[in-house]
C-alpha cells in the first residue's frame, strides 16, 4: 500500500492514508498500539474500490519515529478527530483492532451517533484482563524483562499458528517500536481496564448507546463467548461474531470476512 500522507495535529506528525472514492461511504481503520497502517494492508484491498478507506497512525507510529512525549487512548482520539475534521469526513464508521479499542470508543462518545451510529471493535479483550494477562503487561513495562514479555504476547497471539504474513508483522513492524513505545502501551492498557473494568462495562457507559460488533477469533474459551452472550441479553445493540482464523490479527489472517462483516454492517 502507498500514498502515504502526513498532517500535523497538535504539534505532531501524523502518518494517514485516505483512500477510494472520497464520496464514497467513509469507514476508519485504527490499529492497537506498536501497529501502524500495515495492519490493514490486506483488508483495504477489498474496501477500496468502493468505499472511503483511511487509516490514521497513532502518534509516534508513522513514518517519523521520533520519541514523543507521553499519551494515551484520549490523545489518541483527539489526534484522530482532528485529521478527520481536517479532511472534511462527516459521519464514518470506525473499526479498531485489540487495544485501539479504548481510542475507538472515546472516538464514539466524543463525536456521538450522528457521526459514528455504529462501531466494530476487532479481537479485543472484552472481560477484566486474567492474572497471565496482567502480568505480561507488567513484565513488558520493566526494561529487564520487557523482551521476554513481549515474546509472550507474541506467541499468544500465533497460538501456535506459523502464518506468514502475521509472522513478519510480529517480527518486523511491531518490533520496530522500542521499549519506550512499549512500555507506554502496556501501561495505557492496564489503566483502562483499572479505570472501566472492561471493554463491556465501557461500552455500556457511553451516553449514546449504538450497535456495536465484535470481531475475533481469540480466545477460543466458551466462557468468554458465554460473557458477550450474556452482555448481549442485557445490551442488545452489542452483537459478536467468531471469525475462527489462527491468530489475534484477522486483517491479516482473514482480511475477507473481516471486509463481508464491514459492508453488512453499512449495508
Amino acid at each position: 500500500m502507498s500514498d502515504l500522507q502526513t498532517i500535523e495535529i497538535d504539534g505532531h506528525p501524523i502518518t494517514y492514508q485516505d483512500l477510494g472514492p472520497r464520496d464514497a461511504p467513509a469507514v476508519l481503520l485504527m490499529s492497537g498500539w506498536c501497529h501502524d497502517h500495515r495492519l490493514f494492508d490486506r483488508l483495504v484491498p477489498y474496501l477500496a474500490d468502493d468505499l472511503r478507506v483511511l487509516c490514521v497512525d497513532w502518534r509516534g507510529h508513522g513514518e517519523d519515529r521520533t520519541p514523543v512525549a507521553d499519551f494515551g487512548y484520549r490523545e489518541q482520539a483527539s489526534d484522530t478527530i482532528a485529521v478527520l475534521d481536517a479532511l472534511g469526513v462527516g459521519r464514518f464508521l470506525p473499526l479498531s483492532h485489540s487495544h485501539g479499542g479504548w481510542a475507538n470508543l472515546e472516538i464514539a462518545e466524543r463525536v456521538g451517533t450522528a457521526r459514528a451510529p455504529r462501531l466494530i471493535v476487532v479481537d479485543w479483550l472484552m472481560t477484566p484482563p486474567a492474572p497471565d494477562f496482567a502480568a505480561g503487561l507488567a513484565a513488558v513495562q520493566d526494561p529487564e524483562t520487557w523482551i521476554e514479555g513481549r515474546q509472550g504476547l507474541y506467541d499468544v497471539w500465533m497460538n501456535g499458528h506459523d502464518h506468514e504474513r502475521v509472522r513478519r508483522h510480529l517480527d518486523e513492524e511491531m518490533s520496530g517500536f522500542g521499549f519506550e513505545m512499549w512500555a507506554r502501551s502496556c501501561r495505557v492498557i492496564a489503566e483502562a481496564y483499572a479505570e472501566f473494568r472492561s471493554p463491556l462495562d465501557r461500552m455500556a457507559a457511553l451516553t449514546e448507546p449504538r450497535p456495536v460488533k465484535h470481531l475475533f477469533s481469540q480466545p477460543t474459551d466458551p466462557a468468554y463467548e458465554q460473557a458477550q452472550i450474556d452482555f448481549h441479553a442485557a445490551h442488545p445493540w452489542f452483537g459478536y461474531r467468531t471469525l475462527g482464523g489462527p491468530t489475534h490479527f484477522p486483517t491479516l489472517d482473514s482480511p475477507d470476512k473481516v471486509a463481508a462483516e464491514i459492508r453488512e454492517y453499512l449495508g
